[in-house]
């Protein structure tokens, strides 16, 4: 019951069609629902089980492995969760490393092997569907409007983050 998620994602086909959809460009972004439920709530029968994942920490580094196993490029990736997010929802100065922009950032090492684990899970819910899965990359820091809020496994909730403004045209 812990990866009942909707649309269901069930045969190797349709996982190569998702892909396949997502490079030739009929999938324009790659979200996550983030849907944090409560093992509870995720051990009911199936028929009662809550639908959705805790994904947020984990959907970069899934979207890694895709790339070190040679199916989508780094571009692709950037493209379809900074790029396509800012423009579909027209987020003003988001989405791009340009000068006036607000600066989020990710830095990842694309060679720093790590498993998910109880001890590793930033999840208020306190489990994820990927616990014992080794990743082949690792986020080491993350800016929000340039400011260092992650740093290694280390928090600094000094520095908040902001309201996005959207374009009203």
């Amino acid at each position: 019951m812990l990866i009942k998620w909707n649309p269901a994602i069930k045969t190797e086909h349709d996982k190569e069609g998702l892909l396949k959809a997502l490079l030739d460009d009929r999938i324009d972004i790659i979200t996550t629902d983030h849907a944090p439920h409560t093992l509870e709530e995720k051990e009911q029968s199936y028929f009662q089980s809550m639908s959705g994942a805790p994904m947020v920490q984990h959907s970069l580094n899934c979207m890694l492995e895709f790339y070190k196993r040679g199916l989508i490029s780094l571009e692709k990736i950037v493209e379809k969760m900074c790029h396509n997010p800012a423009i579909l929802y027209k987020m003003t100065n988001r989405g791009f490393i340009r000068e006036g922009y607000c600066a989020d950032l990710t830095l990842v090492d694309l060679n720093s092997k790590w498993t998910v684990a109880k001890d590793n899970l930033l999840y208020k819910c306190g489990w994820s569907p990927l616990e014992g899965t080794l990743f082949q990359t690792e986020i080491k820091q993350t800016f929000v409007n340039g400011n260092l809020v992650y740093d290694n496994g280390l928090w600094n909730e000094e520095n908040k983050g902001v309201a996005i403004d959207f374009a009203t045209e």
